[in-house]
């Protein structure tokens, strides 16, 4: 277990392990295959994990050393790109990283009629 990463999910996933990774499996079953495997939610899922771009970062070096390990030619290719742009789509969808959008805070209607 990758010493920075573990820790977050171990918190977050104790005792539900392999029901994460068969939720994985479905997941890049669906990003690879277009199987239609999965029907989750991950910004949702990621949302309260206290996850930041450093730790994107640090997820896609690890994955693309496994698929480097694992992969070869365009299956590899195809791997990473989808890795990279979920990567991006989590970050923008978390608000964090450097695609995120730095909208102003929306008005109440509180402050509206201030």
């Amino acid at each position: 277990m990758d010493a920075v990463l573990g820790p977050i999910f171990e918190r977050r996933l104790e005792g539900r392990w392999d029901q994460h990774l068969a939720t994985m499996t479905d997941f890049w079953s669906s990003v690879a295959l277009t199987s239609g495997r999965y029907n989750g939610k991950p910004h949702v899922a990621h949302q309260l994990l206290g996850v930041t771009p450093e730790h994107f970062e640090r997820w896609l070096r690890l994955f693309e050393a496994t698929v480097v390990d694992l992969c070869e030619g365009p299956a590899a290719a195809l791997f990473i790109d989808r890795a990279h742009r979920i990567a991006d789509s989590l970050q923008i969808g978390l608000n964090i990283g450097p695609k995120a959008l730095r909208l102003p805070p929306r008005a109440t209607v509180a402050q509206s009629a201030a």
